[in-house]
């Protein structure tokens, strides 16, 4: 039998940024690398080991939400742009237990503190049903860019 998880949702701190990422790395490594090229794994890396990313964090224009158990960070989400999901990674251990979804409803609580109402993701092939499951509508087909599979998505969230 599954007990409740205890966990909270909160802003990033600015120490916590490289194990939000390191949590992102080795969840794609597990979960999604293999619906990748070498080309769009090594993609992937740079993107979340890029310093202009982590500077952007610096200076408040890229967000970052963790979730937090006994003091380890149990999953991520980012948000670009206003209102795109850039990363949403969930520890394994903790899949299904409800922790997506919070960091989903977080990220949309700020949105609409702001005055956004349609929120997009480019959804990997892994994490598709999941963003159907919480009523994102598919906005194209699946798409391939630098070796990154993805399918362009929206959700309006009042």
């Amino acid at each position: 039998m599954r007990t409740a998880l205890n966990f909270e949702v909160r802003r990033a701190k600015e120490s916590e940024w490289e194990d939000a990422m390191a949590l992102a790395w080795r969840t794609f490594m597990r979960f999604e690398a293999c619906d990748y090229t070498q080309e769009g794994i090594e993609n992937f890396s740079n993107f979340i080991s890029d310093n202009g990313l982590h500077r952007m964090f610096m200076i408040g224009e890229y967000h970052l939400w963790v979730a937090v158990a006994d003091d380890k960070i149990i999953g991520m989400i980012s948000l670009r742009s206003k209102c795109h999901v850039s990363l949403l990674f969930v520890d394994a251990a903790y899949h299904k237990q409800g922790v997506a979804t919070a960091l989903m409803e977080t990220l949309w609580e700020y949105m609409r503190e702001k005055d956004e109402y349609v929120c997009t993701v480019n959804a990997s092939p892994y994490a598709v049903g999941f963003y159907h499951r919480i009523g994102f509508k598919d906005r194209a087909e699946e798409q391939e860019d630098d070796g990154i599979r993805y399918t362009p998505m929206k959700k309006l969230i009042w």
